[in-house]
């Protein structure tokens, strides 16, 4: 590999090491920076995957679309759905091609920009944007998400997508979101990449595109569920609809003046999340325990998976669980609880509505039995209570649709879906 092929991955100010991508192969190599090793500084933060060790590592065994030849943890930072059609759409404006961009020149682009705290030298130099014109983001996503041909009006802005593409690319997931930053003092908006520091509150935005097809707002049924998952105890980021109709939660990963190094179930064991395998809960209850992470948050993992259960959250997979490193204290705990609503369209009608994670190998029809199987088997103090404060939030759901203005179809077309167990 010569030098032109390595990029430098570091967590907060510190060479981890150096990463080479084969295109012909799909495959990368990694090699510890000696130093970092010797110095035994954040030796939990990659606790799987990568050996500490410095020898070169090859990945061979991640050439897929999740992780696209990548070593998992490093693979996290690459964007999803979303954010690969953004980079598309842009790199087409400049008369480039995604096929043409190698993972590792992708890491480029996200830099310092991408989701927790790992960054990638060299960056791609791009242009700083100190505007957000929501209404103008939305103008352009729907021309990008809708393929609407641009034949007979004006092609899309190489500009504008770049700006999208800055804060829109580094979240994960399908839907339409950007990064921003609010001043706690002014309350004026800025990009999500130009500051970390605690003058700010740091959100992830998902945007509300009426064109979307659904004929009612799904940002708005996630800020019910965000309610109702908050009166059932689970631990949230604080979270508000903009313009009563934009979807923002506070992040995670940006928390009093600094980058938090987050990452997700599948970034910390490639464990891929689109395949059955090892997308079950008992794997994510292992991992977990694996982490060594306060059994206070094997409780509230519990609590999680018994409202996903109950609010029908089907889309509860192994990228929508994530864990943040304690910098000072060398260790793990669970992240606050994200994208946790009604992920289905009520105008449709499904026949199995299969679970991304499985419970006592089911994915549909579970029981009571089989949650306190997994209660038993990962110590859970009272469960039945657990179960029982989930189960009694159900009765709010009608109030809190109702207050935040969801539709009464839309209300009684997600009720019906709950599970009373």
């Amino acid at each position: 590999m010569s030098k032109n092929n390595l990029i430098t991955v570091k967590l907060f100010d510190v060479e981890l090491g150096r990463l080479g991508f084969d295109p012909d192969k799909s495959i990368s190599f990694f090699q510890y920076n000696s130093q970092y090793l010797q110095s035994g500084m954040y030796s939990r933060a990659i606790p799987f995957v990568i050996k500490r060790t410095e020898t070169t590592q090859v990945f061979k065994a991640y050439g897929n679309e999740t992780f696209r030849g990548l070593p998992p943890p490093i693979a996290d930072s690459l964007p999803d759905m979303f954010g690969n059609k953004i980079f598309n759409e842009w790199l087409a404006a400049t008369n480039r091609n995604l096929s043409a961009i190698t993972p590792l020149e992708q890491l480029a682009y996200v830099a310092n920009r991408g989701m927790g705290a790992l960054e990638y030298e060299p960056a791609k130099t791009l242009p700083k944007n100190s505007a957000i014109d929501i209404q103008g983001i939305i103008n352009v996503l729907e021309q990008v998400l809708n393929d609407k041909s641009q034949a007979s009006g004006p092609a899309l802005n190489s500009s504008e997508l770049l700006n999208i593409f800055k804060i829109g690319t580094s979240a994960g997931g399908a839907r339409p979101k950007i990064l921003v930053s609010e001043n706690k003092a002014t309350g004026e908006i800025i990009p999500g990449d130009l500051a970390v520091t605690d003058e700010y509150a740091h959100y992830l935005v998902k945007l509300y595109l009426p064109e979307e097809g659904y004929g009612y707002n799904k940002e708005k049924v996630e800020f019910a569920y965000y309610q109702l998952a908050i009166r059932a105890g689970i631990n949230m980021m604080s979270s508000k609809l903009i313009d009563d109709k934009h979807f923002a939660t506070l992040r995670f990963d940006r928390q009093h003046g600094e980058k938090l190094h987050t990452l997700t179930a599948t970034g910390l064991t490639g464990w891929d999340f689109k395949s059955p395998e090892y997308s079950s809960y008992e794997h994510l209850f292992e991992l977990a325990a694996g982490l060594r992470v306060p059994h206070k948050d094997i409780q509230e993992l519990f609590r999680r998976m018994v409202f996903n259960i109950v609010f029908a959250n089907t889309d509860d997979h192994l990228k929508n669980h994530s864990f943040i490193y304690n910098k000072d204290e060398n260790s793990w705990y669970l992240a606050p609880a994200y994208d946790i609503t009604y992920p289905l369209n009520i105008n449709l009608k499904y026949t199995h509505l299969n679970r991304a994670l499985s419970i006592n190998n089911k994915r549909l029809n579970i029981g009571i039995a089989d949650i306190l199987k997994i209660a038993d088997q990962f110590t859970i103090k009272n469960p039945n209570g657990i179960i029982e404060k989930v189960t009694a939030t159900v009765s709010d759901w009608e109030q809190v649709g109702n207050d935040i203005g969801l539709p009464g179809k839309v209300i009684s077309g997600i009720g019906s879906a709950f599970v009373m167990l």
